[in-house]
């Protein structure tokens, strides 16, 4: 082996691995995540028309202009060019009119929340096929995913039909997380208490990779998931051997999954109990405490309490008192009843 400088055998190498590797951003499987990967390249080329001829002339310059050429023409009284000013100024000018388009019209057309009207290119979506819908939970550190029509969950894996829409909802169970499949669609955030929505399809069957793609703490590098998509025969298969073996997914299952934990192995959930990815939603899970839907209709009902009422009707709901009773709206509490004790104190006179 000729004795080459290190960095450019490092070079080799990586050339070698970018030619046997498919470069999933530009060149997806879904559908969704196609149309963001065209316009990654239309926007890309854009930008181009300006910064190749920049680079190219600053380099022409350089050469032309040298000290050491003294042919070069020298005009030091040179100052204005009309001709000159109108390319510098109008081609940036048209080309941020066209991306700005282009970027409005995408922008609306690819929003996660936007119900899919296609599969692929000139393939709608056929009348009567209602979108699968998947409620995701990023937890320190892994990822639970909810089947609420077939009843079953699984923890870091993820199976999906080709070529039928998929509606996913999404929330966290403590902090700020990213979802992120490369080859459905773009990333998409989930937040504690909140509820992002993503709509995707899966175009070609095979096995992908999801992934956290925003840091979250210790295991952050590890909470990937599995993602499988297989033809409706298949998935249909994978929902009956799912609800036919393992346990079943209560609120006390999920309270001891949300600890955190790295490197969770996949499994597969046989049943959930109706309304808990409600309950995850809105932080009440442990029925010792206030949904926080409860607690906002109590806050927007207005005005401060009467005597008994505030704090007490609080402390009757984490004892469980008014656990399965309707929301009295009477019972009401402002937002200065609900903050902690400590607050509570320091604003004291």
């Amino acid at each position: 082996m000729p004795k080459l400088p290190r960095v450019t055998w490092l070079l080799s190498a990586l050339f070698a691995l970018t030619g046997c590797a498919r470069t999933v951003v530009l060149d997806p499987s879904g559908d969704v995540a196609r149309q963001q990967g065209d316009l990654i390249v239309v926007a890309t080329a854009l930008m181009l028309i300006v910064i190749v001829p920049v680079i190219a002339l600053t380099l022409w310059f350089a050469w032309r202009y040298r000290a050491s050429n003294k042919t070069a023409p020298y005009t030091p009284d040179w100052d204005h060019s009309t001709q000159l000013e109108l390319v510098i100024w109008a081609v940036p000018l048209l080309i941020i009119i066209a991306l700005g388009a282009i970027t409005w019209i995408t922008t609306h057309t690819l929003d996660p929340y936007r119900p899919l009207d296609r599969l692929a290119k000139g393939r709608p979506v056929p009348t009567g096929i209602a979108p699968l819908e998947v409620q995701v939970v990023a937890l320190d550190w892994k990822w639970l995913f909810i089947y609420p029509r077939e009843g079953v969950a699984t923890v870091n894996e993820l199976a999906l039909p080709v070529d039928r829409p998929v509606r996913f909802l999404l929330t966290s169970s403590s902090v700020m997380n990213a979802f992120y499949i490369p080859e459905l669609a773009g990333m998409i955030y989930t937040m504690p208490g909140m509820q992002t929505e993503l709509n995707a399809v899966a175009n070609q069957s095979g096995n992908f990779e999801g992934f956290s793609s925003n840091y979250s703490g210790a295991g952050f590098s590890h909470m990937r998931f599995r993602v499988r998509a297989t033809d409706a025969a298949g998935f249909d298969a994978w929902v009956q051997e799912a609800r036919a073996g393992g346990e079943r997914l209560d609120r006390a299952r999920y309270l001891a999954l949300e600890k955190p934990s790295e490197r969770e192995p996949a499994r597969v959930f046989a049943g959930v109990d109706n309304g808990l990815y409600d309950a995850i939603l809105n932080r009440c899970v442990d029925p010792r405490r206030m949904c926080m839907h409860e607690m906002m209709a109590i806050d927007a009902a207005g005005g401060r309490p009467a005597a008994g009422s505030g704090l007490a009707v609080l402390q009757d709901r984490s004892r469980g008192d008014l656990r399965g009773r309707p929301f009295v709206p009477s019972q009401t509490c402002s937002a200065d009843d609900v903050r902690p004790a400590w607050t509570l104190a320091l604003s004291a006179p």
